[in-house]
């Protein structure tokens, strides 16, 4: 099961972002238009470069700033909304396991969530409900979680981590996990700029795999 995994570098992340953000209405659709009728297709942190001419970037300049106010990750949510502000103390969670006070952080900043990012600001607290909502003491009963497992949730990058950029990005692994017989589930939010569903639909739709049910709304 994948959330919002960035899967080929072709359509996911940034060739998806001009259409996500002229259907957000973030965007005119003339550079919409300017985009496509250019070939200008821009890839994830510059690792590739530019298709299209070199007018391509003065396009691509007019989109991002226009959409340079919202959150990557939630394209509701303004990107200056940051109620915990970025004092340590104001980010540092609290929480009793096992009669033992623990400390987390809360939520990370834009730099600190994606730091193999280039050119990008510190920007706002994402997550930190998150962070104290998993760290809940409530939570951790429901989950079945031992007290002696004592140590705290943070989201999915930590100084643990080391992150590399490959050209084929993750798809190379759903055909091999189809032909072992591993059912899989991919959903992406359908808020999320970062890694928009319009990219989700076209490496999936690329796989040309047999559709075994027709796409439809799933209510709940």
């Amino acid at each position: 099961m994948v959330g919002n995994g960035a899967t080929n570098w072709d359509v996911d992340v940034s060739p998806s972002f001009p259409e996500t953000v002229f259907q957000f209405n973030m965007i005119p659709k003339h550079l919409l238009d300017s985009m496509t009728e250019n070939g200008c297709v821009y890839y994830f942190n510059d690792f590739r470069n530019h298709s299209g001419p070199a007018s391509c970037d003065a396009i691509w300049k007019k989109i991002q700033a226009l959409t340079s106010s919202v959150n990557w990750y939630d394209l509701y949510r303004p990107a200056d909304t940051n109620p915990l502000g970025n004092s340590d103390a104001a980010r540092m969670g609290k929480v009793v396991i096992n009669g033992e006070e623990r400390t987390y952080k809360k939520g990370y900043t834009f730099a600190e969530y994606t730091p193999w990012l280039k050119n990008v600001d510190q920007g706002p607290v994402m997550g930190s409900f998150l962070s104290d909502y998993v760290n809940s003491a409530e939570l951790r009963t429901a989950l079945n979680i031992p007290d002696t497992l004592n140590k705290t949730w943070t989201m999915c990058w930590n100084s643990n981590f080391t992150y590399a950029i490959t050209p084929e990005a993750s798809v190379w692994i759903y055909p091999i996990l189809k032909a072992n017989g591993i059912r899989m589930m991919f959903y992406s939010g359908d808020t999320d700029g970062a890694l928009p569903t319009y990219g989700t639909k076209r490496w999936i739709s690329r796989l040309n795999w047999d559709i075994k049910a027709a796409w439809r709304p799933w209510l709940t």
